[in-house]
């Protein structure tokens, strides 16, 4: 598949990153789509989170650039679909809780956005 918009998506997944470190709600809402849903499943119980009750929670959660943690996040893999569909595996911290997410992505207006993501909580870091 074409790589073409690699540094489009690069530059999505950056945003990403800053958008739930800083639990910014401009960067937030320019990365993931309004028709989102959050996958996870703990105990064969699966748990979805449409959109707007996930942005409810970046914008109640205390941000971890405003409590001083640095950034411990990473780009996994790409695999490109098509020029427009991407799937990304990140790795990044939230406060306590690391987590590991497949992002899945839609080149829409210009911009590459999030459409689907699931994630797994895969450990408790001790501060």
């Amino acid at each position: 598949m074409s790589i073409e918009k690699m540094p489009e998506l690069a530059q999505a997944v950056e945003l990403y990153f800053q958008a739930l470190h800083e639990c910014d709600l401009d960067k937030f809402d320019r990365v993931f789509h309004t028709s989102c849903s959050l996958f996870d499943t703990d105990d064969g119980k699966l748990t979805v989170v449409p959109f707007a009750d996930y942005r409810e929670v970046i914008a109640e959660r205390v941000s971890p650039m405003s409590k001083g943690q640095r950034r411990d996040d990473a780009l996994i893999s790409v695999d490109f679909l098509s020029t427009d569909i991407a799937v990304t595996k990140v790795h990044l911290r939230i406060h306590d809780k690391v987590f590991i997410d497949h992002l899945n992505w839609a080149y829409v207006n210009g911009s590459f956005v999030i459409v689907a993501k699931l994630w797994h909580d895969i450990s408790t870091v001790t501060v």
